[in-house]
């Protein structure tokens, strides 16, 4: 069983995962795995498409203040943040809120 979603990254998050803004990624699941929510969605990219300092996209199991995820042009914050369960083709926009000076 598999999932396939759009991760896009703007306003310097791109920086952190390759200089790449778009991504289209197919999550997989075995029979017995749990569904896929932001949570899971998370650690999967911190382990394998992430390619700068986590410190700087993530902190605990979360991303780090600084970081707005829209999920279909919808704060995150109004569909559950983590416990969000990602649906087929939904589109996960991380925007970096933090510029230099």
């Amino acid at each position: 069983m598999s999932l396939n979603i759009i991760l896009e990254f703007n306003s310097g998050a791109e920086l952190l995962f390759g200089n790449i803004k778009k991504r289209e990624v197919c999550l997989t699941n075995s029979a017995n795995s749990e569904k896929w929510n932001i949570r899971r969605l998370l650690k999967w990219m911190s382990e394998n498409i992430l390619t700068q300092r986590l410190d700087l996209f993530m902190r605990d199991e979360t991303v780090r203040s600084g970081i707005l995820i829209l999920i279909n042009d919808v704060d995150w914050e109004l569909l559950g943040e983590l416990d969000y369960e990602l649906q087929p083709q939904d589109n996960v926009l991380f925007i970096s809120t933090l510029h230099g000076g």
